[in-house]
């Protein structure tokens, strides 16, 4: 009598129903079988590796029997391997990270946390790579434990752990992306159309810089902590990629947008931080869910539910309720 299918085969059913995670598949499975060693930690080794990483305790019991499932499909593990073995074969190098899609809701709690899995899989490989360059252990750590934080937005927005965008927490396990104090510091290249709005200053297309990122779990964002942000990236990357020269700063937020000058004032931390850079660009196409998302948790919460309790807040309320639109702006500065 045949048994009933487990987990990860509802998983790899799944995968292959949908019809743009299973052309994914099609090319992982391309590039050959010379896979790298992939070991799952074993159940008594996960929950430590877990709470470094900063995953909360609640969903650390979750976690470990979902890796039971998983060992327990040969085919589900050597698609945990191929996507090892395609996130680390250009550690480092900017813009070849692994960029995995949503899986669909029928892969169920395992298609749900399975990108966490591979982040936990390639952690030797991401190590051995900081210990190569010289990172610091306290900015490895802090910066790998964004993945914890990570889970916690995903709690909050839908329930339970995962990951909404695991194409971000690449970044970090990828060596492209650094926290360093306040802010978080991605290696990226200078676009064309960037370089031309920034105009005579601005270095030549394809050159490094850093582009900044805001997160949120990490307190105020005050002068102070983005001068001292700064200063600690101008010494890291010096330091850690001599190679590259970081001569600009970049900024995609909707932080930027113009309009939160008429609801904070001057002295206010955003407005503060809005001044350090020099406009590039504003979005045409309003994005309310980028404000609501980032300030509330939620996107999708209706407006009429939504809180004052601060003056952010209320300035995202009062102009979505006046009618208005927020706009994401791209800013930049030299460093």
């Amino acid at each position: 009598m045949r048994r009933p299918p487990g987990e990860a085969t509802v998983l790899l059913k799944a995968l292959r129903a949908d019809a743009r995670t299973a052309e994914w598949l099609r090319d992982l499975e391309s590039e050959g079988s010379d896979l790298r060693e992939a070991v799952l930690p074993d159940a008594d080794a996960l929950p430590d590796i877990l709470l470094d990483l900063s995953v909360p305790h609640e969903h650390v019991n979750e976690l470990v029997a979902l890796r039971s499932r998983l060992a327990a499909d040969p085919e589900a593990m050597t698609l945990l391997a191929r996507c090892v073995t395609r996130f680390v074969r250009d550690m480092g190098d900017i813009g070849k990270g692994w960029e995995p899609p949503a899986f669909p809701e029928t892969a169920g709690p395992l298609g749900r946390c399975f990108h966490l899995y591979v982040f936990i899989v390639a952690l030797p490989y991401v190590r051995a790579h900081h210990r190569e360059l010289g990172v610091p252990e306290d900015v490895s750590r802090r910066t790998l434990a964004d993945l914890g934080r990570h889970v916690s937005v995903h709690h909050r927005r839908a329930g339970g752990p995962g990951l909404l965008f695991p194409w971000w927490i690449a970044l970090h396990f990828h060596g492209e992306l650094f926290q360093l104090g306040r802010l978080q510091f991605q290696r990226v290249l200078l676009g064309r159309r960037t370089a031309a709005a920034i105009g005579a200053a601005a270095p030549a297309p394809g050159t490094p810089c850093l582009s900044l990122h805001i997160t949120d779990f990490r307190g105020p964002l005050s002068p102070a902590a983005c001068d001292r942000s700064l200063a600690l990236a101008r010494e890291f990357f010096a330091r850690h990629y001599p190679e590259e020269r970081h001569d600009t700063a970049l900024c995609d937020s909707w932080l930027l947008d113009p309009q939160l000058k008429r609801y904070l004032p001057a002295d206010s931390n955003i407005i503060r931080f809005q001044d350090r850079f020099q406009l590039l660009h504003e979005e045409r196409a309003p994005d309310d869910t980028l404000p609501i998302g980032f300030v509330f948790g939620d996107p999708e919460v209706p407006l009429d539910r939504l809180p004052r309790g601060n003056s952010v807040e209320r300035a995202v309320v009062d102009h979505l309720r006046g009618g208005g639109h927020w706009y994401g702006g791209r800013g930049w500065f030299a460093l």
